[in-house]
């Protein structure tokens, strides 16, 4: 796998209803986590904590329900989010993009096994960066 580009997009509750939109629309397979898989309990538990739809022409679209906490103004709901297994590469453009950003989770090991990082660049874009773990 080599590294990819691909969209981000947040939802107030409808990250599911969209993800199955865009699976009408562009085909694929949709694979959910849900906040309540990670342990939180109450009404987000059922809300999208990620959605992923791989199509078959090689698209990757990825969505969240954003909590109630965080802002979610229309116009700021994208996030760019770069991927894969070539390591030295995206902690390279982690790095570039960390300058002058305001990092909100270091890139790290994460609980499902893979690095990951968040920041808002500079230029107030949101960026994630995961680095896969060696499958074996």
């Amino acid at each position: 796998m080599v590294a990819r580009l691909n969209p981000y997009i947040n939802f107030r509750g409808q990250a599911r209803e969209a993800l199955e939109f865009y699976r009408e629309v562009l085909g694929g397979e949709v694979d959910v986590m849900t906040f309540g898989q990670m342990g939180t309990e109450g009404p987000l538990a059922d809300q999208v904590m990620h959605g992923q739809l791989e199509t078959p022409a090689g698209m990757t679209l990825m969505v969240a329900d954003t909590p109630p906490d965080m802002d979610a103004t229309p116009g700021s709901n994208i996030t760019i989010s770069l991927s894969g297994d070539e390591a030295e590469l995206l902690r390279g453009y982690w790095e570039k993009l960390s300058e002058g950003a305001t990092v909100h989770t270091p890139l790290a090991k994460q609980m499902w096994g893979d690095e990951f990082g968040q920041l808002t660049d500079r230029y107030g874009v949101g960026w994630l960066v995961n680095i896969g773990a060696p499958r074996e």
